[in-house]
């Protein structure tokens, strides 16, 4: 055989190889209607997709294990702590913890050698985990209900707390802070671990409810509220369909706080297909709280309660130059572009790209649908 006829040989093979494209690049639809079908595309169960995932994450899932919280004592475990504390340091495998309806007044935290955990409740009787810690006992992070330092947490169908998300004043809740007391804020959430999921989880707070610490996290179909700076941290997150809602009555709200402190850091917050819901003109879509905050919202709609400003560079002028704040074809009376600060961002289709897919948080190596019972 010829040279020339082995180079036809080998192009022919070549044109002729699949080419695979990651999932990651797949963008979210956008259409709302249609996002539940694109992750159900994207994110099949494990058993379709162990190939390509980390192959740690791949072996854990293969050795699920599931114990039950109930605080009837019906189960394995009466406390969340209890369940918790049974897993061995180094765990090689996936642990849902099934946690039983109703309260559970715990202060809960999940240390880094125990990866591959999953709190799980069921979507008709969601548990509620609440503890009414505060940053004057414990500082601001450490003040949460529910410390995630572990990689490959996920959580589904569960309620996180500072107070009963009933009542805003009860025993065992934190006080709403009134912008005198110091200390005063309490976190329900903080995520410093790396590749953690949250599905059809309510986050409920006033100041600093959810400290989306570091590492990348994706929160679902989700419900966020609170006042000033719920949510917070140099976290690399996706939020798809999640509601964040402003408690009306400060003058002033802040929704994100993003931590982003160099211009080379891989971080920010993208929310696409979310809900900005409240009233009052009162909420500033996010504040610098680092010199190089990310925060992008794409196909969200925004209800009146966002200030026409939209941002603010939190009395830092300077930052007006690094901060990255962005809008994309996002709706309601709150998207109103025409009276942003000038440091705002009107995204173009090709500026939006990045934050429109699994790419963002790199999820097609990670990422798994919700766990069911």
């Amino acid at each position: 055989m010829t040279y020339i006829a082995i180079e036809a040989v080998i192009l022919t093979i070549i044109l002729f190889i699949p080419v695979v494209v990651s999932d990651d690049n797949a963008q979210i639809p956008p259409q709302t209607s249609h996002v539940d079908n694109w992750f159900r595309t994207k994110i099949k169960a494990y058993t379709a997709r162990k190939r390509n995932l980390d192959p740690a994450l791949a072996v854990a899932e293969a050795g699920t294990k599931v114990i039950k919280v109930r605080a009837d004592g019906t189960g394995d475990f009466k406390t969340v702590t209890d369940a918790i504390n049974s897993i061995s340091n180094g765990n090689k495998n996936r642990v849902i913890v099934s946690i039983g309806g109703g309260n559970y007044t715990e202060k809960i935290r999940i240390v880094q050698n125990k990866p591959f955990v999953t709190f799980y409740g069921a979507p008709n009787d969601m548990p509620t985990l609440v503890y009414a810690g505060t940053a004057v006992q414990y500082g601001t992070v450490d003040s949460a209900t529910l410390i995630v330092e572990s990689d490959y947490f996920s959580a589904v169908n569960v309620i996180i707390a500072v107070r009963n998300p009933k009542i805003f004043f009860v025993l065992n809740s934190a006080p709403r802070p009134d912008g005198r007391k110091q200390g005063a804020q309490a976190v329900a959430l903080r995520v410093a671990g790396d590749k953690a999921a949250f599905y059809n989880c309510k986050l409920i707070g006033f100041q600093d409810t959810v400290c989306d610490d570091k590492g990348r996290h994706f929160y679902k179909d989700c419900y966020i509220e609170g006042t000033v700076d719920f949510i917070f941290g140099n976290a690399k997150s996706l939020f798809v369909n999640v509601e964040t809602h402003v408690i009306p009555g400060d003058g002033m709200s802040m929704i994100t706080a993003q931590a982003r402190e160099s211009g080379s850091f891989d971080s920010g917050f993208s929310f696409v297909h979310c809900n900005v819901t409240g009233t009052g003109g009162n909420a500033y879509l996010g504040r610098a709280w680092k010199p190089f905050a990310k925060v992008v919202y794409a196909y969200t709609a925004m209800s009146d309660v966002v200030k026409p400003e939209g941002w603010s560079d939190n009395f830092h002028p300077d930052d007006d130059k690094t901060v990255f704040y962005g809008e994309y074809d996002c709706s309601g009376p709150g998207s109103d572009l025409s009276h942003r600060v000038g440091f705002a961002k009107k995204l173009g289709d090709a500026d939006v790209k990045p934050f429109l897919s699994l790419s963002f948080v790199e999820g097609s190596k990670w990422l798994l649908p919700p766990a069911s019972l």
